[in-house]
């Protein structure tokens, strides 16, 4: 087992990883840049290494920094968590190279799974349903247009490289095509640095629903049940819940053998989620290979909390060549779980991130309820990252109380400085098609007017609490004087 991890990332993963580290008795480092040198990550690990400014491209993109710090600080292997990184074959192949142990998947088989076709292709060698489409070998226009004309309209242009559904374009007619051919090729390269596409069948009202993964260097691979992940804005999943109300145990057992295939085919080990999409409910359904995203998700503490799993101790067993602690037989669910992504983001003003610092920060402290945070009261929200801020996950007997439960813990989680997106998630988890569970990928879209109201004045109250942050000047405000009583936040830059 390794002795010292290097977590090369941060947020609420970092503060995941490192907690789990503690309690496997391993030395942590944690990396920092400019605009996160107070940070939560930074004070929980045992040595701390500034590695850039605040831009990723200067720190947590930075391959040369990162690996620089490792071998400074005697750490034997690294730890990508979710984004930066973490699905970069060229860093995973750089960390082998370096002497270090990537935590996740081999330089091989991330590069086979990271292009869309190439992983398309290994699922249907093993038998994995697709969803009807095309990759023409010749990209031209008049290619891809012959592509799309033969599996009928309406289509899907998609990049090969890359996700979050950049250059992903929906087309419904012939005479628009070449604008979205071009605009998606485009945004493909500008992004991914390869203008690749393919043309796949629309599905017009599917489910995305997932299934997560862990292989070993040994040949097992198991599955640990599905994910629902319908609920997106933009591609970007807002809420996730397990199990899913669409999934049988017939149609279970399908779609985890598929993935279970998928993965030995790819010769995968460690974490990894198989994507699908899913048409209609129960034992009839059908599925399709969407992606297979080689990596920890954003999502795993629901597959924690149904499995009563450690994901990201088996990561780390698992990288330091130990076989999955599990059989297939031993993984159960108990129980139904639900989690919100809370984001510094305001839903009144088209999601607009928000930036600035957290006057008050209190997490709900309830039975069933677990909140995986990167922030503190007195942190400061950068525009350079991610919006998130944490997830808040709710445990039930059924879905029902989880529901419930995820509802009242939003309701006394307090957050001021800065707007969030908690009113639209509370008012998600009352909606009537969320309470049925009748949900597909366009939910937020078609629901937007009852989920998003308009944006309304601020009331008396609001307006005296803006009052006091306000002149609390550049510091974390008035609220700082009611916090002053822990030592641990007024030491500053001081270690113990």
């Amino acid at each position: 087992m390794f002795t010292r991890i290097l977590v090369a990332n941060r947020g609420e993963i970092a503060v995941r990883i490192l907690r789990t580290c503690r309690v496997m008795g391993i030395e942590t480092v944690a990396v920092y840049s400019d605009a996160d040198a107070g940070a939560l990550h930074v004070t929980l690990a045992d040595q701390a290494v500034r590695i850039g400014g605040a831009a990723p491209a200067e720190s947590y993109l930075s391959q040369k920094a990162i690996l620089d710090a490792a071998r400074a600080t005697g750490a034997q292997a690294i730890h990508p968590g979710y984004g930066f990184l973490s699905e970069n074959d060229a860093f995973a192949a750089a960390c082998a190279k370096a002497g270090l142990t990537f935590i996740g998947p081999s330089p091989d088989a991330m590069a086979k799974l990271g292009s869309k076709t190439a992983a398309r292709r290994i699922a249907e060698a093993a038998g994995v349903p697709v969803v009807p489409g095309a990759v023409p070998a010749d990209q031209s226009d008049a290619a891809l247009i012959a592509a799309a004309t033969k599996v009928g309209f309406p289509v899907l242009l998609k990049p090969s490289e890359g996700g979050g559904g950049i250059g992903m374009k929906e087309v419904h007619a012939a005479a628009d095509l070449p604008g979205a051919i071009a605009q998606a090729r485009r945004e493909a390269e500008a992004a991914f640095g390869d203008g690749t596409l393919y043309v796949e069948r629309l599905v017009t009202k599917p489910r995305h629903v997932e299934f997560q993964i862990l292989g070993d260097s040994h040949g097992t691979v198991v599955h640990l049940f599905e994910r629902e992940c319908s609920i997106q804005r933009r591609h970007q999943k807002v809420l996730e819940e397990t199990p899913s109300t669409a999934v049988t145990p017939a149609l279970r057992a399908r779609m985890g053998a598929a993935a279970v295939a998928l993965a030995r085919a790819a010769g995968y080990a460690n974490a990894g989620t198989v994507e699908f999409l899913v048409e209609g409910r129960g034992d009839s359904a059908s599925f399709y290979f969407l992606e297979m995203n080689a990596r920890l998700q954003v999502e795993h503490p629901i597959t924690e909390v149904v499995t009563g799993v450690d994901l990201v101790r088996a990561q780390i067993e698992v990288a330091a060549g130990g076989p999955v602690p599990w059989t297939q037989e031993q993984l159960t669910q108990r129980g139904h779980a639900i989690e919100v992504r809370v984001c510094a983001e305001d839903p009144r003003q088209g999601f607009l991130p928000q930036a600035g610092v957290l006057a008050l920060y209190r997490e709900p402290a309830m039975p069933g309820v677990r909140v995986d945070a990167g922030v503190t009261e007195g942190s400061e929200v950068s525009v350079h990252y991610d919006s998130l801020l944490a997830k808040l996950v709710a445990w039930g007997e059924t879905r029902e109380a989880a529901r419930l439960r995820a509802h009242e813990a939003l309701a006394h989680y307090p957050i001021l400085g800065i707007r969030t997106n908690v009113p639209l998630l509370m008012r998600l988890l009352t909606h009537d098609r969320f309470v049925a569970g009748d949900l597909d990928t366009h939910f937020l879209d078609a629901e937007a007017a009852s989920l998003v109201p308009p944006d309304s004045p601020p009331t008396a109250d609001a307006r005296a609490v803006a009052a006091l942050v306000r002149r609390g000047g550049s510091g974390i405000a008035a609220p700082a004087a009611e916090t002053s009583w822990d030592p641990w936040t007024s030491l500053g830059g001081r270690r113990v």
